[in-house]
C-alpha cells in the first residue's frame, strides 16, 4: 500500500530553516501530484504547497516566497524547504500523494504520522 514517511521537524527560532522530507513507495511515485499540508492545534487542516508531475507548483499565499517544494523522483521524496520561519508555522506538516494531481489543492490531508515544526520567538 501507500505509504508516505515525513522527516525534517524541528524546533527553531522565527527566521530560521528547516528542510522537510516525505520519502513515497508502494505506487507510482513519478506520475504523481504531491502536496504539504499543516495542522495548527486549534485550527483546520490547510494546504501548504503542492508540486505536480512535471514538476509545476501551488503554493498558498502565506508561504509564498519562504517555502520552495520540489522533489526528486530517483529518491522517490519529495521535499519543502522553509525559511524566514515565523511564529505562525508553528504546526504539524504532512505529506499526501495523488495521481489526480488537480485534487491536492480541493481537499486538505492531514493524517498519519506528520512531522512537528515549531517556531519560536
Amino acid at each position: 500500500g501507500v505509504q508516505l514517511v515525513e522527516s525534517g521537524g524541528g524546533s527553531v527560532q522565527a527566521g530560521g530553516s528547516l528542510r522537510l522530507s516525505c520519502t513515497a513507495s508502494g505506487f507510482t511515485f513519478d506520475n504523481s501530484g504531491m502536496g504539504w499540508y499543516r495542522q495548527a492545534p486549534g485550527n483546520e487542516c490547510e494546504l501548504v504547497a503542492t508540486i505536480n508531475s512535471d514538476g509545476s507548483q501551488l503554493y498558498e499565499d502565506v508561504v509564498k516566497g519562504r517555502f520552495t517544494i520540489s522533489r526528486d523522483n530517483a529518491k522517490n521524496t519529495v521535499y519543502l524547504d522553509m525559511k524566514s520561519l515565523k511564529i505562525e508555522d508553528t504546526a504539524v506538516y504532512y505529506c499526501a500523494a495523488d495521481s489526480k494531481w488537480w485534487l491536492l489543492p480541493l481537499a486538505p490531508r492531514c493524517g498519519g504520522q506528520g512531522t512537528q515544526v515549531t517556531v519560536s520567538s
